[in-house]
C-alpha cells in the first residue's frame, strides 16, 4: 500500500473516528475536550459514543456528521459534531442536533420538572463563516443565549463553540499551551511527516501511533482512501461552485458599468474579464 501522506486527515470522516470515536482513544478526546472546556467546567470525566441514526435520516447526513454525549462531574451532557465541509443552513443544523440532549434529559413516566443538564454543541470547522472573514485572528466563537441590551447572558445551560480551523495559523515553535497543540494537530496532521519535538507527550504520541497509514490493514487502508476521496470530492466541488459564484459576479458588475457608459479598460481592471468576454456581453 502506497500513500502519499503518512498521517491520516482529521477532517475526513474516517480519520475522525479513528482518532476519537473508538472506545481504545477515549482518553485522546477527553483530554482534547477537557482543554476545550476546562475554565468553564472543569474536569470531563466520561464519553458515551452514540450511534448517528437518531440524529440523521439520511445517508449523506450520517457520512458528514459524527457525535457522542460527554458527562463532567457535575453530569452536563454536550455533543461533539465535526463538519467536514460548508453546507447551506449550517448554524440551523448544529441549533437542530442539539435539541437531541435537551429532550432525551426528560424522565419518561415520571413527574419531570423540566430542570435541564447543560448541553454543548461543539463544532471543529474546515471552513470560515462568510459572516466571520473579516476577523481574521478570532478562531473561537462561544455562543450563549444573551439579552440583545444589557448582553449579559440569559440563559447558560445551552452553548454553541466554533472553532474555525483555517484561521489557525501558529506554527509549531509558537504553540504555548496543550489546546494550541491540539488545533495545531488537528489542522495539519496530514501534512506532517514525522513528529515534532513539541509534540513528543504521550498523548499525541499515541495519536500518532494510531493515526500512521503504514500500520492500517488492508480493510482500513481501503475505508480511509473511501473516505479521502469523498471529502476531496466534496471539496473540489464547493471550490467550483465558489469559483462559478465570483464568476458570476464579475459578470453582473460588468453588465452595470457597461450600462453606465464606464470605458472598456477600467472594466476590464474593475472585474479581471478579457475584452472579448465584455465585448459578448454588450452583444446580449
Amino acid at each position: 500500500m502506497v500513500f502519499r501522506e503518512k498521517y491520516i486527515n482529521p477532517f475526513t470522516d474516517y480519520g475522525f473516528k479513528r482518532l476519537f470515536g473508538e472506545e481504545p482513544n477515549k482518553d485522546l478526546l477527553l483530554d482534547f475536550l477537557n482543554e476545550l472546556l476546562k475554565k468553564e467546567q472543569g474536569k470531563i470525566t466520561d464519553l458515551q459514543y452514540l450511534k448517528n441514526e437518531n440524529l440523521s435520516t439520511t445517508e449523506l447526513n450520517r457520512k458528514a456528521v459524527f457525535d457522542l454525549y460527554c458527562t463532567n462531574e457535575k453530569g452536563e451532557k454536550f455533543i461533539v459534531e465535526l463538519q467536514k465541509t460548508k453546507q447551506k443552513f449550517f448554524k440551523d443544523r448544529t441549533v437542530y442536533y442539539s435539541t437531541f440532549p435537551i429532550r432525551e434529559q426528560a424522565m419518561l413516566g415520571s413527574d419531570w420538572n423540566f430542570e435541564l443538564k447543560k448541553v454543548y454543541m461543539i463544532a471543529i470547522l474546515d471552513f470560515v463563516f462568510d459572516e466571520d472573514k473579516a476577523e481574521k485572528d478570532k478562531f473561537r466563537y462561544d455562543v450563549k443565549l444573551t439579552d440583545q441590551e444589557t448582553k449579559e447572558v440569559f440563559y447558560d445551560k445551552l452553548t454553541f463553540i466554533y472553532l474555525e480551523m483555517p484561521k489557525f495559523n501558529k506554527k509549531v515553535e509558537e504553540l504555548e499551551s496543550r489546546f494550541d497543540k491540539w488545533l495545531f494537530v488537528l489542522k495539519n496532521l496530514h501534512k506532517l511527516d514525522r513528529i515534532p519535538e513539541k509534540l513528543k507527550e504521550n498523548i499525541f504520541m499515541k495519536l500518532f501511533e494510531i493515526a500512521e497509514i503504514s500500520k492500517f490493514n488492508q480493510k482500513e487502508y481501503q475505508e480511509y482512501e473511501d473516505s479521502l476521496k469523498y471529502y476531496r470530492d466534496l471539496k473540489n466541488s464547493l471550490e467550483t461552485a465558489k469559483e462559478e459564484g465570483r464568476q458570476e459576479e464579475k459578470i453582473e458588475v460588468a453588465k452595470n458599468l457597461l450600462k453606465r457608459g464606464v470605458d472598456l479598460g477600467i472594466i476590464m481592471n474593475a472585474t479581471g474579464l478579457s475584452e472579448e468576454e465584455i465585448n459578448k456581453l454588450k452583444k446580449e
